[in-house]
């Protein structure tokens, strides 16, 4: 064999020889890669899978059908509420410590969420939706709850959310804007009801502890803590009366707590959380429940009613003076006009041939005073004192007449 056929011989082999070792770095690379690489993560994980963290050798499970239902997701297990405590966690803390998270375990339960939406219109017409949010909870097994009349007024519907994540569209049971009041009721599992135990409010002490329990700012069952700040203070409500005995506390309300409870250190509700005074909208550790004797009061009335039976005086009309409550006109048929109240007459003179001039007369209207004896200065007062009876008993009202103090019996009607 010469030297040229040598030469080429071994440049064959040689050139085989690469192409053997090139196929075979081929086939290593893409026959065996597959199997070893990570596969990158999805760009829309699973619910509850994290994208950052996985461990190399994991399995990762297949990116979930854009067709599964949505209804299928099953919520967290923390939806059902913050597990209670042991025993050993619970002798680890203060007496005033172990207090409040055992009340809060106990009763967070029956604490709401409740959403409401409203229909309006823009300036072109086009429809929009106005939504709102507040709290409430849950007073009985039949799915009935309270809130403040004001969380729900105005609204189209209605939705309260249980402590389980559930939400169920509410029927608005009864309303009463004077003590801004509504009772709810939700057509819920029982097992999924968990009433609050309604307490006494009338002997409350001024730096006595507190819990208020609530949704601020949508945060759902959120506790917060205080003292009562002051007892017997007035708020306006809505419709313009005043709500009397209003606790003020300094516990942290904010937007969303309106309507949730306001509890005792054994866990009983003793009031509603209703107002804040603050500049800018947010807690300023001035806060205001309507007191739970004041609600239960008028609790029976509104589920039966759907609205709270007041007794009724029958003025339509009355003006406030210095002296008390000048009356200006009565209802037709009513128990002040049945009674002999007198209401302000026209005064007709004649100032010359076929001139009259018409004027009323102060003088022959009656001027309440007093109801039972006991002095009212503002319509609010009257109000008050009258709906301190029921519809049908007989009052003293104490009226001014000709320039003398006189009592005239009324049976008061309803309204």
């Amino acid at each position: 064999m010469t030297r040229d056929e040598t030469a080429f011989g071994g440049t064959f082999t040689s050139h085989a020889a690469t192409a053997a070792l090139t196929l075979l770095t081929a086939l290593l690379l893409f026959g065996l890669m597959p199997r070893i690489a990570r596969r990158p993560p999805p760009l829309n994980p699973p619910p509850g899978r994290a994208i950052v963290g996985e461990r190399p050798d994991a399995a990762v499970p297949a990116p979930m059908p854009l067709t599964e239902p949505i209804q299928d997701f099953e919520p967290a297990d923390s939806a059902a509420g913050p597990t209670p405590p042991d025993e050993e966690t619970l002798n680890k803390l203060e007496p005033d410590e172990r207090n409040t998270v055992e009340i809060y375990a106990r009763v967070n339960r029956g604490v709401v969420n409740i959403t409401t939406e409203a229909a309006s219109y823009g300036f072109f017409g086009e429809e929009m939706s106005k939504e709102g949010s507040g709290s409430g909870f849950v007073i009985d097994d039949q799915g009935r709850v309270l809130t403040n009349f004001h969380v729900i007024q105005g609204a189209d519907s209605v939705r309260v959310t249980l402590f389980d994540g559930s939400a169920h569209p509410a029927e608005v049971v009864g309303v009463d804007a004077n003590n801004d009041v509504a009772v709810l009721r939700v057509d819920a599992p029982s097992e999924k009801l968990f009433p609050m135990s309604l307490g006494d409010s009338s002997n409350l002490l001024v730096g006595q502890k507190i819990l208020a329990i609530g949704n601020p700012f949508g945060l759902e069952r959120t506790l917060s803590t205080g003292v009562i700040s002051s007892l017997d203070r007035s708020l306006r409500a809505k419709n313009g009366r005043m709500i009397k005995g209003i606790i003020q506390t300094d516990a942290a309300i904010n937007p969303g707590n309106s309507g949730g409870p306001l509890l005792n250190s054994r866990g009983r509700v003793i009031g509603m959380n209703t107002a804040i005074i603050s500049s800018v909208g947010q807690s300023a550790g001035v806060s205001f429940a309507v007191p739970i004797n004041s609600i239960s009061r008028i609790l029976k009335s509104l589920i039966e009613n759907g609205r709270v039976v007041r007794a009724d005086l029958g003025l339509t009309r009355v003006y406030t003076t210095d002296a008390g409550l000048l009356v200006l006109a009565v209802a037709e048929g009513g128990p002040a006009e049945q009674a002999g109240i007198r209401p302000i007459q026209m005064k007709v003179e004649r100032i010359g041939p076929g001139f009259l001039r018409r004027s009323l007369d102060p003088t022959t209207a009656d001027l309440i005073v007093a109801v039972e004896h006991k002095r009212v200065r503002t319509l609010d007062d009257l109000l008050t004192e009258v709906e301190k009876h029921q519809p049908g008993e007989t009052v003293r009202i104490t009226v001014v007449r000709d320039g003398k103090p006189m009592d005239i019996p009324v049976t008061l009607g309803s309204s």
